[in-house]
């Protein structure tokens, strides 16, 4: 049934154009909105592993050389796409149900935008052309700078403004380096580049292929949101709808893993590689950590701690070993779940409050216990208390960094986690414990019970993952051991 997976693409990308035609008829658009986001998740679960070439043009054998190459944009789908693509999947469906129940009247321009990102990044995931990657991630910063100008919240045409205009120097820096690797190599397609390489067909000292590393690195770093773009990655969460970011942050997370695991199966013979992922990621802990304990404002709180969680993401790759390696895509699994939980458990509050500010909020666990309950779990989650899904993916980075050689690491990732529940809990006994303000009224106002099923539907996730994590790890650790 390979057939589907080049429909994983398709069917975002083309309900994208017809949502944007039919926009005008609401109930219709409704409809085939919420029948194309429930598909997302099918679709990856009913495919077979394998591959596509697209204009059915097969990898062909140099008889002379021995090499296989691939003239066709190839589609890989394996268990890791698979997990990933219907988390995506999953999420974008939640975030189209809270839409759709909130608004009578939908945006076609809006949800264009969101199916328009589900697209881009289910094709960056599945893609095994570096270039095919790079033309995905472009429409993915277009759509990410759509989604928060879209949004009602204040400044969030300056935000969007100032993302595009760093997009506008991260991306043509990043296609440079991929002009070097095409010139170096003759193909855009990551198997050929990486057999190229480790073939020792590239002389992987010369200048030209460390230039195009440091310009690829640098895309990555704008795309993962890694310092120096930690501020702005933060910012556009902060400002987008709670759903919104919920969707911003998965997005994140899937063109990191999907950019560096590239960069890894062709630059992973250079020492340097990896020493760099592990600086900057060690980085983004400590910045991300250290500056959502400043914020008052509990959206931009839970963006800077899902800045510093894809530090530990980084981290696993970094160290490069086939655990370190698992753990940390098991940590972005954890991720993508964990923090969309929390943007929209917050953001449920905002919709009752109308309020950002924790030191303005209080009393709310009398007046919306159950979000306070599920809020609770995701924060201990996220700060990597077991037996929640956080703790299984942290505990393996810890015992990676420790079987690495860099016991120090270890304990700079438990200090992070540590400092993370602080935060967490900061936050958490500023809302819900201490005593109401005089002046906030929560008389009369509800939350809606398409965020509470979302947050259900999350939060058994995180549960299940916590409890049988082997459940995605036996699966990511097989993926990396046939590309290590």
């Amino acid at each position: 049934m390979n057939e589907l997976i080049p429909l994983m693409v398709i069917v975002p990308l083309i309900a994208a154009l017809l949502i944007s035609t039919i926009s005008r008829f609401n109930t219709v658009t409704k409809v085939f909105t919420f029948v194309v986001a429930l598909c997302l998740p099918l679709i990856p679960i009913l495919s077979n592993y394998g591959l596509h070439y697209f204009g059915g043009y097969e990898p062909m054998l140099d008889t002379v050389s021995g090499v296989i190459y691939h003239p066709a944009i190839t589609y890989s789908f394996t268990f890791l796409q698979q997990i990933f693509i219907g988390a995506v999947g999953l999420l974008t469906f939640l975030v189209v149900f809270i839409y759709l129940t909130k608004y009578k009247k939908v945006s076609g321009p809006y949800l264009f935008l969101l199916f328009l990102g589900t697209a881009a990044v289910t094709a960056m995931m599945l893609t095994d052309d570096i270039f095919h990657m790079f033309v995905f991630f472009e429409i993915l910063a277009l759509a990410q700078v759509g989604i928060v100008a879209a949004s009602s919240i204040d400044y969030s045409y300056e935000m969007a403004l100032k993302y595009m205009v760093l997009g506008s120097i991260g991306s043509p820096i990043m296609l440079l380096g991929i002009g070097f690797l095409l010139a170096l190599t003759g193909s855009v397609n990551v198997t050929d580049i990486a057999v190229a390489v480790h073939n020792g067909l590239v002389d992987v000292t010369s200048p030209v292929f460390l230039l195009s590393l440091a310009l690829i690195f640098f895309g990555w770093l704008y795309a993962s949101g890694l310092p120096p773009f930690h501020t702005i990655k933060s910012g556009i969460y902060s400002k987008a709808e709670p759903h919104g970011a919920a969707l911003l942050q998965s997005f994140t997370v899937i063109s990191m893993i999907s950019i560096v695991m590239i960069m890894f199966r062709i630059y992973a013979s250079l020492p340097i590689f990896e020493v760099l992922i592990v600086f900057f990621s060690i980085l983004a802990m400590i910045l991300g950590v250290s500056l959502a304990l400043t914020q008052t404002d509990f959206r931009r709180m839970i963006g800077f701690l899902a800045v510093g969680e894809l530090g530990f993401i980084g981290l696993g790759i970094g160290l490069g070993t086939n655990f370190s390696i698992t753990a940390g895509l098991f940590q972005a699994l954890n991720e993508i779940i964990i923090t969309a939980l929390l943007f929209i458990g917050f953001g449920a509050i905002v919709n009752a409050t109308n309020e950002v500010d924790t030191r303005k909020l209080g009393g709310l666990l009398a007046y919306h216990p159950k979000v306070a309950i599920m809020l609770l779990i995701a924060g201990l989650a996220m700060a990597g208390v077991p037996p929640l899904s956080g703790f299984q993916s942290k505990l393996m980075l810890v015992q990676a960094s420790l079987s690495c050689g860099f016991p120090e690491i270890s304990i700079l990732a438990i200090m992070v986690s540590i400092a993370t529940f602080v935060v967490f809990v900061k936050t958490y006994y500023t809302m819900f414990l201490k005593p109401k303000p005089n002046d906030l009224n929560l008389e009369g106002k509800e939350v809606p019970k398409a965020m509470i099923f979302a947050m259900a539907v999350l939060l058994i996730i995180v549960v299940l993952l916590g409890i049988f994590p082997d459940m995605a790890t036996g699966g990511i650790s097989n993926f990396v051991g046939g590309i290590l």
